[in-house]
């Protein structure tokens, strides 16, 4: 098993490390370096999810295009869309196929959220170094860095944070595009108990995705680690 340290507020560095030849003046340039790392991070982050939610959103409103396109060449008569078994199989089909396109930007926007959450952890774990070095000058100062040392913060399953919330909608929309098309394919007319529930359990299963692959950092194999150093994250 991992070993891991408790973190708390008043966390010293090990010992040996109080006698280092480093001026304040260094890790005020640390300071610095920090914030820009952690700057990065965020940015890094909330621009990744943006791309990918525009490309789920680009996927997904291919099916109706599709289906103006179709309707204004003829192809389809508009009043055959407002009843469930008017609409043509192909509808379904491209329904059904777009929704199991954005499962790519799903799955993709987990692992993104889960990289950036590790690098903010190790940027934490680097904060502690300085932070404890500089404890009295910040206080003499009466100014904090006001930022975490936790290498266990922030959690990587995090459901009710922006990215969680952002994934879920994800999870709904195209577990209903699946459910549609899937149902329009088998040629039932379902009611919308039936609907309902297979949206349900889609969706579900895609909550499960990201329960498991937001949480597998925890259960992920570490790299060779031959000088011992403990490893603070969880």
């Amino acid at each position: 098993m991992r070993k891991t340290l408790p973190q708390s507020g008043g966390a010293a560095l090990p010992p040996g490390q109080d006698g280092l030849s480093v001026e304040p003046s260094q890790f005020v340039q640390l300071l610095a370096v920090d914030f820009a790392g952690i700057y990065s991070v965020y940015l890094a982050a909330k621009d990744e999810r943006l791309k990918m939610t525009r490309l789920a959103m680009a996927l997904l409103s291919a099916p109706f295009a599709a289906t103006i396109a179709l309707a204004s060449a003829k192809v389809i008569q508009p009043g055959a869309l407002t009843a469930w078994s008017g609409v043509p199989w192909y509808v379904f089909a491209l329904t059904m196929a777009f929704g199991l396109l954005s499962v790519v930007p799903f799955l993709r926007m987990i692992e993104a959220v889960s990289a950036h959450m590790r690098a903010a952890r190790a940027i934490n774990n680097f904060r502690l170094l300085y932070v404890v070095r500089l404890n009295e000058q910040f206080k003499g100062l009466g100014w904090t860095p006001n930022l975490p040392v936790d290498a266990r913060y922030p959690e990587t399953y995090a459901p009710l944070a922006w990215p969680g919330v952002n994934v879920m909608a994800l999870a709904l929309v195209n577990g209903t595009y699946i459910a549609v098309g899937a149902l329009g394919l088998s040629g039932s007319d379902p009611g919308a108990f039936l609907l309902v529930l297979v949206i349900g359990l889609l969706t579900l299963l895609h909550y499960l995705v990201y329960y498991v692959r937001a949480n597998v950092s925890r259960r992920r194999r570490l790299p060779s680690n031959p000088y011992q150093f403990p490893n603070m994250e969880t």
